[in-house]
């Protein structure tokens, strides 16, 4: 794949001294905006939309997982796809998608309406986020962290200001109108249109030799698999009857023996077995996904407990939140420096101890002040590790499976944010939310120890068009 970036300055981020990893960074930051305002802002509303619709607190935490879990699923199918496609096409079907199914959130009577809404607008915020990281990896090594970095901090900055956008637009407008926030991706893609020539250019080539037709089985199981596990921790809090968690859990169990033959008996399947057995790839998602699922476990529990504890409605707890905002500013922008210094697994082992640090002082701690302090923590660990484990994938695969490597590597992340709220909302109708936590903090801290005990990557030998670097 070419290391430089092609012309066309809209989006390009390239001067005459080549590619500049910040302001490409910023150009595509901006264009991941909407999707994460609508994983922060949501979650500021969820006491109201349950009172409205007359549902318990618990069931709405599928409110903040389907959204991860459609986004996790949609980024494999966009890796695979932009083999054929360019970023640009699936940047504008993932916008169509992730307005339509915000627009049909907004207007839903009912919570599964709502939640059928929030799965096709995940979907569309997964391929959007593809497309953008396929634009920012072709960059080489140090711009490309970077642009990378930028783009986290842009994405955490939203994900946080989100709770304070989230809480006035509640106040004002009421929740529908803050599940309809994403529809203002819509006026974005036409800035991105001013880019299109990048879009096209970059991932125009045939990186991906497998590409030649979707695995839908694959894709089947996978996406059945995912769905069975975040659909059983919510099992006891939405009261799903025994039957049904039966029939979910053995779906479940079908699907992980079907994905495992189907992984050994098509090498070049929907889950290529060549990039997943790549040493340090599954590492690096279990990471991620850790890491993500204390972020977005806190997330949802935060706003209810700030109004808990301060009395105040939904505009107080997201004002209150925002202080995460400026701290995930700092970790994206630290992230370069700090991986000058240290190798990005010494990064991520930090950020997942952030993580963990930032889930226990939540539960162990009462009052506004130390939620608000520990959502902090948990916003540093998201906003850095995405950057760090991100710019990692290119390193680890051969360069053909690049876009697939990404789709995946997302998939895994995003899953453990699906994976959270679910946990944190199953566990609380069973234990106090203390113990939930606690139990929620065993995810980082399992990401923690892979990154100080894995030393993965150095053994690969990269191709000859491999232009990257070596490993960190």
């Amino acid at each position: 794949m070419p290391q430089t970036i092609p012309s066309g300055r809209a989006l390009s981020g390239v001067s005459n001294h080549g590619p500049d990893g910040r302001w490409l960074g910023l150009a595509l930051g901006i264009l991941v905006l909407p999707q994460y305002v609508a994983l922060g802002a949501p979650s500021v509303a969820l006491p109201a939309i349950g009172r409205a619709l007359a549902v318990p607190f618990g069931a709405t935490a599928w409110i903040l997982a389907a959204w991860s879990l459609t986004s996790a699923l949609a980024m494999p199918v966009a890796g695979r796809l932009m083999a054929r496609w360019s970023p640009f096409r699936v940047l504008v079907a993932g916008v169509v998608a992730l307005a339509a199914g915000s627009a049909l959130a907004g207007a839903g009577p009912t919570l599964p309406v709502v939640i059928v809404g929030r799965l096709i607008g995940g979907a569309g915020a997964g391929a959007t986020v593809i497309a953008v990281f396929a634009a920012a990896t072709a960059l080489p090594g140090r711009e490309r962290i970077r642009a990378l970095g930028v783009i986290a901090a842009a994405s955490a900055t939203a994900s946080a200001c989100g709770t304070l956008l989230g809480g006035a637009v509640t106040a004002w407008l009421g929740w529908r109108a803050v599940l309809a926030i994403p529809v203002l991706a819509l006026p974005l893609l036409l800035a991105a249109m001013a880019g299109r020539r990048t879009f096209t250019r970059i991932g125009g080539g045939e990186w991906d030799g497998s590409a030649g037709r979707l695995d839908i089985a694959g894709a089947a199981v996978l996406s059945v698999l995912a769905g069975s596990v975040i659909t059983l921790l919510q099992a006891h809090s939405v009261g799903l009857p025994a039957p049904i968690t039966l029939v979910v859990a053995a779906a479940g169990a079908l699907a992980a023996v079907g994905l495992w033959w189907r992984v050994r008996r098509t090498p070049d399947g929907f889950v290529p077995r060549r990039v997943i057995s790549a040493r340090g790839f599954l590492s690096a998602g279990l990471v991620g996904g850790t890491v993500f699922a204390g972020y977005y476990g806190v997330l949802f529990l935060a706003p209810s407990l700030i109004e808990q504890a301060t009395g105040g409605g939904a505009l107080e707890a997201g004002a209150l939140l925002v202080p995460a905002a400026a701290c995930s500013v700092l970790a994206g922008r630290l992230v370069g420096t700090l991986t000058d210094r240290f190798t990005g697994w010494q990064v991520s082992a930090g950020l997942a101890a952030l993580t963990v640090v930032g889930v226990l002082v939540v539960a162990v701690f009462t009052g506004p002040i130390s939620v608000v302090a520990g959502a902090a923590l948990t916003v540093c660990g998201f906003a850095g590790a995405q950057a760090v484990l991100v710019s990692l994938a290119p390193e680890l695969v051969a360069t053909r499976d690049r876009n697939t490597a990404q789709g995946l590597l997302n998939f895994m992340i995003f899953l453990g944010g699906g994976i959270g709220p679910a946990a944190v909302a199953g566990l609380s109708g069973v234990v106090s939310v203390p113990v939930a936590l606690a139990v929620l903090a065993a995810l980082p801290l399992t990401g923690l120890v892979l990154s100080l005990t894995r030393r993965p990557g150095a053994g690969r030998r990269p191709e000859p068009d491999d232009t990257c670097g070596s490993p960190r």
